[in-house]
């Protein structure tokens, strides 16, 4: 028998556990198509007076398949130890051949040892990644500008548009463009605070690439007005450690970097020099996503004896949280990526639009809790894969704020009609309240 007062609608409400006068506090008026946690872009198009500077310099073709395919270099420990394990194995095959003779007067040992230690040299020769550093001469920048100046913008752009969404109070005065390269850092930053950064500095070892990013600035010439006034090109970091600026972005860098010890060195160098937002992109690869967890575990877990700023750091974006990646725990590894659509250059041959697929990590100094980031409203779950519509009810892969990955069945039965809507307008990369992590249509992906 039902209380007195008590309807059957209410009490079915309250069953499933929606609670309707909570349901929109998360949208603050905006239509579901809107909601806070959509970061994706409109289909990113590049500045007209950057695209008319690139097409007055280009004269290759393509990299984007070398860059792609690119991996870190071998550490030496990961050398020796691969070395050792191939001695083992082959001198024990030596041993059971020989009858485990091997010491015998009748077998020549130096000459054994000899052999062996060229077949391993060999082994290592045939199946170690042969690394070198990409030497940037005026032709090959001209190269990578035809292959990934609008890719590169549009992965930097959507990074950087993160901060823009979630955080509109910052208005930062400066930038560094770590890498800088083409400047694409430099123009995305541009586009959304072109009002108040005063200065930017970019900060590349070749010579060359400063002036192509330079001359991109000027419209193409040499001797032209720059289109963004207080640009300055380096081939060093400011030496100061004091020095710090409001953004610093590292974008295709790291990767560059001969080994693990210089990428935390200049992870820590970075940090020290941002003050308020750190961002790092890389290739969307295994190798691009395991560079930055490498540079996220640097800084969340290896603090520097000596900091001139005290305050720590905190994961921004993508991760709803500060725990391990749950990726890095599954079999087979995929890495955490995120596609971004743009228009290329049109260039002979060139498709109308294409898909930027890029890893990218955020770091604060501004704020230390999922609750502060979202201004205090809820838990946002990030999207890590392609959102699946089916008729009234949406699959998502969610990483949550409690570092867990989950399979979620989203209905408006069940999470009620606004989280729903919100699930089905949005995509793979995009924000969603958290979902209930007691909900029987969830499913962990550990």
């Amino acid at each position: 028998m039902l209380r007195a007062g008590i309807s059957f609608t209410q009490l079915r409400g309250l069953s499933v556990g929606v609670h309707p006068q909570s349901q929109t506090d998360f949208l603050k008026g905006a239509p579901h198509r809107k909601h806070p946690g959509v970061t994706n872009l409109k289909t990113v198009r590049l500045p007209e007076e950057l695209q008319k500077a690139a097409l007055a310099i280009i004269h290759a073709c393509r990299l984007t398949n070398f860059l792609w395919s690119r991996k870190r270099a071998p550490e030496d420990a990961t050398l020796r130890e691969k070395a050792t394990s191939l001695e083992e194995a082959l001198w024990k095959k030596m041993m059971w051949y020989c009858g485990f003779n091997v010491f015998s007067p009748d077998v020549d040992f130096q000459l054994l040892e000899a052999q062996i230690t060229k077949k391993v040299l060999t082994e290592l020769r045939k199946t170690t990644y042969r690394w070198s550093p990409m030497r940037y001469d005026e032709d090959l920048g001209v190269v990578y500008m035809a292959a990934r100046l609008a890719g590169g913008y549009t992965a930097v752009k959507r990074a950087l548009n993160e901060i823009k969404k979630r955080d509109p109070c910052f208005s930062p005065h400066s930038l560094l463009d770590f890498g800088s390269g083409l400047g694409t850092a430099l123009w995305a930053g541009h586009s959304f605070w072109a009002d108040t950064l005063k200065e930017m500095v970019c900060v590349d070892s070749s010579g060359a690439m400063n002036t192509i990013a330079d001359r991109l600035l000027r419209g193409g010439s040499e001797e032209g007005e720059p289109v963004i006034e207080q640009v300055y090109f380096r081939q060093f970091l400011p030496v100061s450690p004091k020095m710090q600026f409001d953004l610093v972005v590292g974008a295709f860098s790291l990767s560059e970097l001969g080994s693990q010890r210089e990428r935390e060195d200049v992870v820590h160098t970075l940090w020290r020099k941002t003050s308020s937002y750190l961002v790092l992109v890389e290739n969307g690869t295994k190798e691009g996503h395991q560079i930055l967890m490498d540079a996220r575990n640097t800084l969340l877990q290896k603090q520097e004896k000596a900091a001139y700023d005290p305050r720590k750091p905190s994961v921004f974006a993508p991760c709803p949280h500060d725990s391990p990646c749950p990726k890095l725990a599954q079999l087979p590894l995929v890495p955490c990526n995120f596609p971004q659509a743009y228009i290329p250059l049109p260039l002979p041959g060139a498709p109308d639009r294409q898909t930027e697929k890029f890893s990218y990590l955020v770091l604060s100094r501004t704020a230390s809790t999922t609750e502060e980031v979202n201004g205090g409203g809820p838990d946002w779950a990030r999207l890590t894969a392609p959102v699946l519509r089916r008729p009234r009810h949406v699959h998502c892969q969610i990483c949550c704020s409690s570092g867990d990955l989950k399979r979620v069945v989203v209905t408006a039965h069940r999470h009620g009609r606004d989280v729903y809507r919100c699930a089905r307008s949005s995509e793979w990369g995009d924000q969603l309240p958290i979902i209930r992590p007691d909900d029987s249509a969830s499913r962990s992906l550990d």
